[in-house]
């Protein structure tokens, strides 16, 4: 048994470090020895859009929305909006249609989505009437740039270019430590996409602000998530998923834990598929850089739920073995007791607060892997009034 013990907690182990540490650090330095690969740009190519805004009862910010698309700097001949209203209940759909009226110069449209089943299968229904060369997706709470929609055109430079994300900029970083913590890992994040999208593919997009060719659109099950489920799907079929960072939307954080928490536990919402969507990925010497980001990006993280229960357990067990096992039980004691100070005392102090935040992300994996198995796993959710 206590090889069995040793295997769990090195393997667990292995997998924490390297998801949170050691790839993280690898990815820098692929970016460093790469760095003269760029991300090309041809701003000339200005193709027809549609851009969509998926929204359920966003009776709040619906109208400053509205605004912020027609402000796009494109050219009004080639850009076309179309909201898709999921099932709307408030005012929603008013607003969308009293907007349409007071602009019949521009190409707006309003599709109301019947039976509500979430932001995917809007999309999947409404995309059905775009007749566009290119779709731009985008949040009703998420304004965009002027120019993103001229950057993400511009990175579609090649045949094989399927799919190209955009920024996400957290506006209220300073509001509390709650979206703070998630600006931070957002930074974080944006880093390793940008170097992934340089080498080869990104593992995920960001929903907020994406774009694909209307021809290479894909209609996913409703429980599933576009941004994470496409780049995938596109780097399997030998095409790219790539990042432009200079095309931005802005949107606030959760502000506080409860709403954080309930967006963490409905992204984990099918977290078990995401593991390895596809065991083609792992073929690395097919798919190349994407296996091996995909591995230390995704699959690593998927798996920190149980990772964190086996590497503890099995410490727990192993701890009169050695003095190095002793440590390392004492170490994880102080990581989670850093966590529980947070939940005491309320500090701001940034090491207790961004080891609380990590916590509660591996709890809401915890939670996400619960709905999935007693089919509890929703495709729509309840937005979080707090990023709004």
């Amino acid at each position: 048994m206590e090889f069995l013990y040793k295997y769990l907690f090195y393997i667990s182990g292995f997998i924490i470090v390297w998801a949170m540490v050691g790839y993280p650090i690898s990815l820098k330095l692929i970016g460093k020895l790469y760095k003269n690969r760029k991300l090309e740009k041809n701003y000339s190519h200005q193709p027809t859009v549609t851009v969509m805004v998926v929204a359920h009862n966003e009776e709040k910010v619906i109208l400053d929305k509205l605004n912020n698309i027609l402000e796009l700097d494109y050219p009004k001949d080639k850009i076309e909006f179309l909201i898709a209203s999921d099932n709307s209940t408030d005012k929603t759909n008013e607003i969308v249609r009293d907007f349409i009226k007071e602009n019949k110069d521009r190409k707006i449209r309003l599709y109301e989505v019947k039976a509500r089943k979430g932001k995917t299968n809007a999309q999947n229904e409404a995309q059905k009437n775009v007749k566009t060369e290119y779709l731009v997706m985008t949040d009703a709470n998420s304004m965009m740039d002027k120019k993103s929609v001229k950057e993400l055109m511009a990175a579609f430079t090649s045949e094989e270019i399927a799919y190209v994300s955009g920024r996400l900029m957290i506006v209220n970083q300073g509001s509390s430590d709650v979206s703070n913590a998630e600006a931070s890992y957002w930074d974080s994040d944006m880093v390793m996409r940008e170097i992934e999208g340089r080498m080869q593919t990104i593992t995920a997009g960001n929903g907020a602000l994406y774009a694909c060719r209307t021809n290479d659109y894909y209609d996913f099950n409703p429980i599933q998530c576009h941004d994470s489920a496409m780049p995938p799907l596109y780097a399997l079929q030998g095409k790219r998923a790539i990042a432009n960072h200079d095309a931005i939307a802005c949107e606030k954080a959760g502000e506080v834990i409860e709403d954080e928490f309930g967006r963490k536990v409905r992204m984990n919402r099918i977290i078990l598929k995401h593991i390895l969507p596809d065991v083609r990925i792992m073929n690395i010497f097919k798919y190349k850089w994407f296996s091996y980001f995909y591995f230390g990006h995704r699959t690593c993280r998927y798996l920190l739920w149980i990772a964190h229960l086996l590497v503890l357990v099995s410490n727990a067990l192993l701890v009169t073995e050695s003095w190095f096992y002793l440590i390392t039980f004492i170490g994880q004691m102080l990581f989670y007791f850093m966590a529980l100070i947070k939940v005491i005392t309320k500090t701001n102090n940034k090491y207790i607060t961004l080891t609380y935040y990590y916590c509660v992300t591996i709890i809401a994996q915890w939670f996400g892997v619960y709905n999935i198995l007693t089919g509890k796993a929703k495709p729509f959710w309840e937005k979080a009034e707090s990023t709004r």
